[in-house]
């Protein structure tokens, strides 16, 4: 099995991409949180866990670890500390420690953070970390879904490298795919957007791997 370090592995999204790992026969996790008191969650379920602050040194928290997945958010608080340079810290590390993969999840607009006023600090902090994880080397996928909501996930999307409108995609829905983006056979240096849709998310993904970005 595959160690999967989880990035953000507190947060709403964080926690069901853990829940899906936990539950995979390829995939280990190891959930990374800021806080030493939100490590005994996930010690209780037996659930590997490390405490590392993005604002930090992350040299410890890499190791043994096969592939990462980017799912911190600092809420709108902090986005260059830490969406934009907590990312760039992450992977810096992960370059150094050989890692497999590095999932990305990001949002839709960062391609154009102009766009979306209210948003656009945070759209530019994404921008600029998405540029940073195709920049380095790494073998990357970088996910951008559309507003989050809290419905039940359906295991379908609707997959495109951009979408020329607004929409919106169940936490669960994106947490499986980017689980679903962690397996060899999925899009390599890619970054594709994501919508509710009516396509199983293997099979969007497996349409995708021509889309190279």
């Amino acid at each position: 099995m595959e160690n999967i370090l989880v990035a953000g592995a507190n947060g709403t999204t964080g926690k069901q991409i853990v829940k899906l790992l936990k539950a995979s026969q390829y995939f280990n996790p190891i959930a990374m949180v800021r806080e030493r008191e939100q490590m005994e969650q996930f010690s209780n379920q037996k659930i590997d866990v490390v405490c590392a602050d993005l604002t930090e040194d992350l040299t410890h928290a890499i190791e043994g670890v096969d592939k990462v997945i980017f799912a911190a958010g600092s809420g709108g608080k902090n986005v260059v500390e830490v969406d934009q340079e907590g990312a760039k810290r992450l992977i810096a590390v992960s370059k150094m420690a050989n890692v497999k993969k590095f999932v990305m999840l990001s949002s839709m607009g960062a391609d154009n953070p102009e766009a979306v006023e209210d948003l656009q600090d945070y759209l530019e902090a994404k921008q600029n970390a998405d540029k940073h994880l195709k920049n380095s080397g790494l073998n990357y996928t970088i996910v951008r879904p559309g507003t989050l909501n809290n419905s039940e996930g359906k295991g379908k999307i609707e997959l495109k490298e951009k979408f020329n409108k607004k929409g919106e995609i169940s936490r669960a829905d994106v947490a499986q795919t980017i689980v679903r983006a962690l397996h060899d056979d999925a899009p390599k240096n890619s970054t594709f957007e994501i919508l509710e849709g009516d396509t199983l998310i293997g099979e969007a993904l497996s349409a995708s791997s021509a889309v190279v970005s």
